[in-house]
């Protein structure tokens, strides 16, 4: 079996995100979009960098995000991106992020731990956090790799 620190590194395009509460009901994001653009970058050195886009982002925007939601970062006006390094425990299948960057200053140092599992040129990455409502829900982002 391949280790995740090894699989993990490459270039990610966002094939799916989604909320779901803890009856197991969706919830789509106002700012970003029930599918949402998003690009992953991991390289061999522990940086990496992120972007997500909500698809039709000239359509007005519902009301700012939310501030403070638990290990999840604030998109603004349909868009997030942040930047930093990364650390992979390969026993617990496990990334943790060290923001240097954001697009919302308060996530700046922030550190984020999320469970992620890499099968062939699919990466699965599950995190608990809050929706838009503050509703706790599971999200599961599905990436493909392009290169």
């Amino acid at each position: 079996m391949t280790l995740l620190s090894t699989a993990l590194i490459g270039t990610w395009e966002l094939v799916s995100r989604e909320d779901r509460n803890v009856a197991g009901e969706l919830r789509s994001d106002p700012n970003l979009g029930a599918d949402p653009l998003g690009l992953l970058i991991c390289d061999r050195s522990g940086r990496f960098a992120v972007q997500f886009m909500k698809r039709d982002r000239f359509a007005p925007p519902a009301e700012p995000s939310a501030v403070g939601q638990k290990n999840n970062t604030r998109a603004v006006n349909g868009y997030d991106a942040y930047f930093g390094s990364y650390v992979v425990d390969d026993a617990r299948r496990t990334v943790t992020q060290t923001l240097h960057a954001a697009l919302s200053t308060e996530n700046v140092g922030h550190v984020i731990t999320r469970a992620m599992s890499v099968d062939g040129d699919t990466l699965l990455i599950s995190l608990n956090t809050t929706s838009f409502h503050g509703e706790p829900v599971t999200r599961t982002l599905r990436w493909r790799r392009v290169a």
